[in-house]
């Protein structure tokens, strides 16, 4: 995952178009139905999958900001990792799943998000109960083992909302097995249900879109009140303690170091040379020029990939890649005319 998403805790939240759509697919009875979400953001996914349905909804979320939002809609929030919350097995009637997509971080394991958070969370599945896991397409292969073996009757469409598509994502709809239907089921049916997944994770442009009128619906067996329990740190403590304490305050100076800045004007006029060397370490960003000239300028070093290619006598051609770093000068005119200077190139 890119850094920002790590910032943002893998954080992708399903459209409420989409999410709509999905709701479509879920028959609730007169009974009330627990419903979990294991990565339930500001909790907007999980409240358009109960809307109107007699629900109790439940939710576990990592980040504090969206911990307390979800609050407002739903029923019970964990903040905290959801692999230090644990729950009685088969205590929900259907379960939404959108985890993270990323590869966890560990020095024995390099597993994937998508398939770690489906087999921590699938057992608190009641028998029968409705499991709807979205995921890219391309991730459906790696959760083959638990999809083949514990649910039935599944469904795969594609997601068709622009976040959806830039992603590839796609929605499964699944009934968890009954243990009399999991001791029947024969080894090579599960081979051929692995086998049709990783397929259909692999052509995912050939799945047929989520429609907006649902060709089947899947239906949400009742269940008791659910309840979660959280074993991990109290991070709502620790967030507050951890800004008084030393080890902070010392860190602090290293990981929120104040933004250099030159000011006042020089002794003698600066030269070429000194022009440059300022400019190209971002001392003189900022707002120049007076007005139909008047602009901000912002000067950042990129990373570029010079590619050479070499022929032999033999005809034998190798490809070379070097990696460097050059300037970028980004600058905004007062009319909005804006223009890019990298190395001779401008691009209005």
């Amino acid at each position: 995952m890119r850094s920002i998403a790590r910032q943002k805790l893998g954080y992708f939240p399903l459209s409420s178009e989409e999410a709509d759509r999905i709701r479509r697919f879920l028959a609730f009875g007169q009974e009330t139905a627990s419903v979990l979400d294991p990565c339930a953001g500001t909790g907007a996914a999980l409240a358009h999958l109960t809307a109107g349905a007699p629900s109790a909804r439940c939710a576990i979320e990592l980040d504090a900001y969206r911990a307390e939002e979800a609050r407002k809609t739903v029923d019970q929030v964990i903040h905290g990792n959801c692999f230090d919350v644990h729950c009685a097995v088969e205590s929900f009637s259907a379960l939404f799943l959108n985890p993270p997509y990323d590869h966890e971080i560990s020095e024995g394991r390099n597993a994937r998000m998508e398939r770690l958070f489906l087999e921590h969370t699938y057992r608190w599945l009641k028998q029968t109960g409705v499991l709807v896991l979205v995921i890219p397409g391309s991730r459906l292969s790696e959760c083959c083992d638990v999809l083949s073996v514990h649910f039935r009757d599944k469904a795969v469409y594609r997601l068709s909302e622009p976040e959806a598509v830039r992603y590839n994502q796609i929605v499964l709809f699944g009934v968890r097995r009954t243990r009399k239907e999991r001791e029947q089921l024969k080894e090579w049916e599960v081979q051929r249900a692995k086998a049709k997944l990783t397929a259909l994770g692999r052509n995912y442009s050939e799945l047929p879109v989520l429609p907006d009128h649902p060709d089947r619906q899947f239906q949400v067996p009742p269940s008791g009140p659910a309840q979660l329990i959280y074993r991990g740190l109290p991070l709502d403590t620790l967030e507050d303690l951890l800004p008084a304490s030393a080890a902070y305050r010392q860190a602090g100076r290293i990981l929120f170091a104040p933004e250099i800045r030159a000011t006042g004007r020089p002794l003698t006029p600066l030269h070429g040379g000194q022009v440059g060397l300022l400019t190209t370490s971002g001392l003189l960003n900022g707002i120049f020029g007076e007005g139909p000239d008047r602009h901000v300028a912002l000067w950042e070093c990129v990373k570029v990939t010079d590619r050479f290619e070499e022929t032999d006598e033999n005809e034998v051609t190798t490809i070379r890649e070097r990696e460097r770093f050059t300037q970028c000068l980004t600058v905004v005119y007062a009319d909005g005319a804006t223009a890019i200077l990298q190395e001779g190139n401008r691009q209005p």
